[in-house]
């Protein structure tokens, strides 16, 4: 009886270990899998999150960008905190895009830099600009 446990405890070391030196080779692949899986109760806890159409103060008229500070669509790098701290009295962010990058936000678990990058790419991409920058045009012709 205890060769088997011996020999349990010595099998699982040695998967465990060769499952931590290869991490870097299956762990992109379980993630890619997982976000495929439609486990339940998945959407109960996307739900909670801040929307548009939720319950969030961007969506109830209050378009502003404390509105959007609170739905979730400020970061160190998209810093909204000044235009709060200013009191500008503008509208806000283009409601379509921010529907657009909460749904980014939302399928694809991204944060909101990456969701906004995201976004910018599918747009580039539908009015025929490259990830470079460069019009994808063949007639583009460029003096610089």
């Amino acid at each position: 009886m205890a060769y088997i446990i011996y020999s349990l405890t010595f099998i699982t070391i040695v998967f465990g270990t060769l499952l931590y030196l290869t991490r870097v080779r299956w762990l992109l692949r379980m993630q890619e899998a997982l976000a495929r899986i439609d486990l339940p109760g998945r959407e109960y806890l996307y739900s909670q999150l801040p929307t548009i159409g939720g319950g969030s103060s961007a969506s109830r008229g209050g378009d502003s960008f404390s509105g959007d500070m609170e739905a979730g669509l400020s970061s160190s790098t998209f810093d909204l905190s000044g235009n709060v701290a200013d009191g500008d009295g503008r509208a806000g962010l283009d409601d379509a895009a921010k529907r657009e990058i909460l749904t980014i936000m939302k399928k694809r678990r991204l944060r909101f830099d990456e969701a906004r990058r995201v976004y910018m790419e599918q747009r580039f991409k539908a009015n025929g600009i490259g990830a470079d920058g460069r019009p994808k045009d063949p007639k583009f012709v460029s003096f610089s």
